[in-house]
C-alpha cells in the first residue's frame, strides 16, 4: 500500500509539472491529495485524522477553484492552455487557489495543523514535494497575475510566518511557520524572475529536508525533547545548527543565496521598500531558527529538563543527511 501511495505521489507531480492542459494539470493535483491522505492519517491517533480531515478539505477547495479559474477563463477565451490564462477574473481566482494550495497568507491557518498533525517524513513530503506543483503552476501563469496583489501576499506571508513561529515549542509547527515565510520570498519575485522563485524552492527544499531527516532521526518533537539530543550524536547536533542557520539566511551559507539574489532582483526593479521590509521580516525567523538550534546544541547540561537523556549511538549517518546537510551549508561557498 504504501509504495502505491509513494508512486501515485510521484505520479501526480509528473502529471501537474508536464501538462499544458488545465484539466490534466488539476487531475495531478487531485491525485496527489488523495495519495498523500493515508500517509497522513497513518497513526490512527485524533490528531492525524484531524489533520487528514482538514488537510482533504483545503485541497478539494483549492483544486475546485483551480478548475473553476480554467473554466471561466476557457468560457472567455477559449483557450485551455496554462500559459494562455489571461482573464482578469480567473487569474484573481487563480492566485487564491494556488495561495490555498500553498499556505500563502491569508490561507495558511490550514498548514501548521496539518503537519503538526502528521508524521515528521509525511511532514517532509507535506513541505516539501507536495508544494512542488502549485509552485510549478505559479510559475507558468506568473506573467499574467498582479504583482501588486502577490508582493502583498508575499510580505505578509514572511511577516506573520515569522510572528507566529516565535512563541511555538514543537519544532513541526515551527517548521511549518518558516515554510510559510520561505514561500513569501518565492512569490515576492515571481513576477520579476520565475527561475528564481523555483531556484528558492529548490535550495529551500534541500535545507528542509535536510533539517526534517536529522529531526527524524533524533526523533524529537518540541523544543525540550531537543535538549536532550545532544547526547545522542554531537556530529549531528551541530550539523543541524548549520542547517538551520542556513534556513534563516545568513551568509556565507547555502540559504544566503535565493535571498541574496531576490533582494538584488528587486532593487533592480525599484522596490527597495519592498525588499527592505521582507529582509527585516526574515529577522523574525532567524530567531525562532537560532532558538531550535541553542537547544540543539548551546544548551549544555545541567540544566533543567526533566526528560532522560538519550543513548549516545555510534550509528553511521544516513547518506542522505551527510549529502543533504553538506550541500544545505556549502553551495554558496
Amino acid at each position: 500500500a504504501k509504495l502505491i501511495f509513494t508512486t501515485s505521489l510521484f505520479l501526480g507531480t509528473t502529471i501537474t509539472i508536464s501538462s499544458n492542459h488545465w484539466i490534466t494539470a488539476w487531475a495531478g493535483l487531485e491525485i496527489n491529495t488523495l495519495a498523500i491522505l493515508p500517509l497522513i492519517s497513518k497513526s490512527h491517533h485524533p490528531r492525524s485524522i484531524e489533520a487528514a480531515t482538514k488537510y482533504f478539505l483545503t485541497q478539494a477547495t483549492a483544486s475546485t477553484l483551480v478548475l473553476f479559474a480554467s473554466m471561466t477563463n476557457a468560457w472567455h477565451t477559449g483557450q485551455w492552455d496554462i500559459t494562455q490564462l489571461t482573464h482578469p477574473t480567473s487569474c484573481l481566482i487563480l492566485t487564491s487557489a494556488i495561495a490555498m494550495k500553498l499556505g500563502l497568507v491569508p490561507f495558511h491557518f490550514w498548514f501548521p495543523e496539518v503537519l503538526q498533525g502528521s508524521p515528521l517524513a509525511t511532514g517532509l513530503l507535506l513541505s516539501t514535494i507536495m508544494k512542488f506543483p502549485p509552485v510549478v503552476l505559479l510559475v507558468m501563469t506568473s506573467p499574467s497575475l498582479n504583482p501588486t496583489l502577490l508582493t502583498f501576499m508575499a510580505i505578509s506571508s514572511a511577516a506573520l510566518g515569522g510572528w507566529m513561529g516565535l512563541n511555538q515549542t514543537q519544532t513541526r509547527k515551527i517548521m511549518a511557520f518558516s515554510s510559510i515565510s520561505h514561500l513569501g520570498w518565492m512569490t515576492i519575485i515571481i513576477s520579476y524572475d520565475p527561475k528564481l522563485t523555483l531556484l528558492n524552492f529548490y535550495l529551500y527544499t534541500m535545507m528542509t529536508a535536510a533539517v526534517f531527516l536529522i529531526l527524524n532521526t533524533n526523533n524529537t518533537l518540541s523544543l525540550s525533547t531537543l535538549m536532550t539530543t545532544w547526547a545522542k550524536n554531537p556530529t549531528l547536533s551541530a550539523m543541524l545548527l548549520l542547517t538551520l542557520l542556513s534556513l534563516a539566511g545568513l551568509p556565507p551559507l547555502t540559504g544566503f543565496l535565493p535571498k541574496w539574489l531576490i533582494i538584488q532582483e528587486l532593487t533592480k526593479q525599484d522596490m527597495a521598500i519592498a525588499a527592505t521590509v521582507i529582509s527585516l521580516l526574515s529577522l523574525l525567523g532567524l530567531f525562532f531558527y537560532l532558538r531550535l538550534a541553542y537547544c540543539a546544541t548551546i544548551t549544555l547540561p545541567p540544566h533543567t529538563t526533566n526528560h532522560m537523556k538519550q543513548w549516545h549511538t555510534n550509528k553511521p549517518v544516513n547518506t542522505s543527511i551527510a549529502i543533504l546537510t553538506t550541500m544545505s551549508t556549502m553551495l554558496l561557498p
